[in-house]
């Protein structure tokens, strides 16, 4: 029987079938080019074979689009009439489990499924990414630990399996050992735009500004060509480098180029904008009409019932446009959508809501309702919502929040946490200078 390229069973595939396949997993794998359009290539070149269809349904399920999970929805309809193998049924089990928004009871049966097919590379990146998603630290490097034995650099792919395992580990907080993986996949798999994130990460976790920027700068032609769907998330992590050394101008440069330049609607890099925008603003600067900009291009996803933590990136734009209508409705169908049975529900009731709430309060001036909203939310949110660099921006808000609400007991101790963690950071002596500013005055 014709199968993958790590030696995974196609059936009712052709030879051009699993070729194609293979091309577009590996266009998964390192974020270049286009998956989807060669997994229907590959779907359309051999009707019956299963796994074509799942991959795409896979790929637009994981998008956190509405429209690209409607799709995804149509095509697991047609791979239910289909004859299935027991690895194509347990990879359509899962795919249901994800559209229907339980997150983690699918990520637990892509578990269950990598045990038995521990070379599903397809599976294991699947699993990684809603580990990703559900902001679940443990699983991003456990995951790929109960498989890696099985792997080695005769396989093709051990790259992009240690590539996951890198970031895993820097989500534990295991650093050293997640820069050393990072590079050691990037020895074998350079493109590997996942491996290279990894490392940043590390850098800006340890608060290596300097570091960070040369090690964006020297790696850029493997990450930033126009083919690479992360080069945009790559861009926000430099600017986040020079952000954290106040260069503001030049983080504004970044934003107008290559960030939000392409005007791109996908929603990944509306995030990384949103969140740029507002930590500028949290600086002191007037971002002008580049809110506007932004708010109508979430237009196309903020519906408050898909994925919670896309929607409160969606209300810092509308916040910052001045679009409170919008604001309200989506803070509505979070609302509506909390009374849900559904992990997604749950990430609205318990997350999604406060933080819209407390950002709400932020913009309107209302800084100690604000700190009340945040501070609690800041426990939860780690049950949801990308990684550890992408949720810092509740804490910084809520630092900012107690020192312009005179919360300062609050606030010295947001600073005294924020130091610890990143003693050097411009950014975080200067909290450290306002918060002891009170005491100052006083005591003069």
């Amino acid at each position: 029987m014709i199968g993958d390229r790590q030696g995974n069973a196609l059936p009712h595939a052709t030879a051009e079938a699993a070729a194609l396949f293979d091309q577009a997993v590996l266009a998964f794998n390192l974020y270049r080019g286009d998956p989807v359009a060669l997994a229907d290539a590959a779907a359309a070149a051999a009707p019956d074979c299963a796994m074509a269809h799942l991959l795409e349904a896979w790929l637009l399920g994981l998008a956190t689009e509405p429209a690209a999970a409607s799709e995804a929805r149509a095509i697991l309809t047609r791979v239910r009439t289909m004859s299935l193998d027991a690895r194509e049924r347990s990879h359509a089990g899962a795919l249901e489990l994800l559209l229907a928004g339980n997150w983690s009871a699918a990520a637990v049966a892509l578990d269950h499924h990598n045990a038995r097919y521990p070379r599903d590379l397809l599976a294991l990146q699947c699993g990684h990414l809603m580990d990703f998603y559900r902001a679940g630290a443990r699983s991003l490097r456990d995951r790929i630990a109960r498989v890696l034995p099985r792997w080695s650099p005769l396989v093709p792919g051990h790259g992009v399996v240690l590539g996951m395992y890198a970031f895993g580990l820097e989500e534990c907080g295991d650093y050293a050992r997640a820069e050393e993986t990072g590079r050691e996949a990037l020895d074998r798999e350079p493109l590997d735009c996942w491996a290279h994130h990894a490392i940043a990460h590390v850098m800006e976790m340890q608060g290596r500004a300097q570091d960070g920027i040369g090690w964006m700068t020297a790696r850029e032609p493997h990450w930033s060509g126009e083919d690479n769907f992360f080069r945009v998330h790559n861009w926000w992590h430099l600017a986040l480098r020079h952000l954290d050394l106040r260069d503001s101008a030049r983080v504004l440069v970044l934003y107008d180029g290559p960030i939000r330049g392409a005007r791109s609607t996908v929603v990944l890099d509306l995030v990384d904008a949103s969140a740029l925008l507002w930590r500028l603003h949290l600086c002191g600067h007037d971002v002008g009409e580049r809110w506007v900009e932004l708010a109508q291009a979430w237009d196309l996803h903020a519906d408050g019932t898909l994925y919670p933590f896309n929607d409160w990136h969606a209300v810092m734009a509308y916040l910052g446009a001045g679009r409170m209508g919008d604001v309200d409705r989506v803070a509505n169908a979070l609302r509506t959508a909390a009374r849900g049975a559904t992990l997604t529900g749950a990430w609205a009731r318990d997350t999604g809501l406060p933080l819209v709430e407390g950002f709400t309060a932020f913009w309107a001036g209302d800084y100690r309702g604000a700190a009340e909203r945040l501070h609690p939310a800041r426990f939860i949110a780690n049950s949801f919502g990308g990684s550890h660099a992408q949720r810092d921006i509740i804490d910084w808000t809520l630092t900012e929040a107690a020192l312009r609400g005179a919360l300062g007991d609050l606030a010295e101790a947001m600073v005294h946490e924020r130091l610890a963690l990143k003693r050097h950071s411009p950014i975080n002596q200067a909290f450290l200078s306002r918060a002891r500013a009170p005491a100052a005055r006083s005591a003069a």
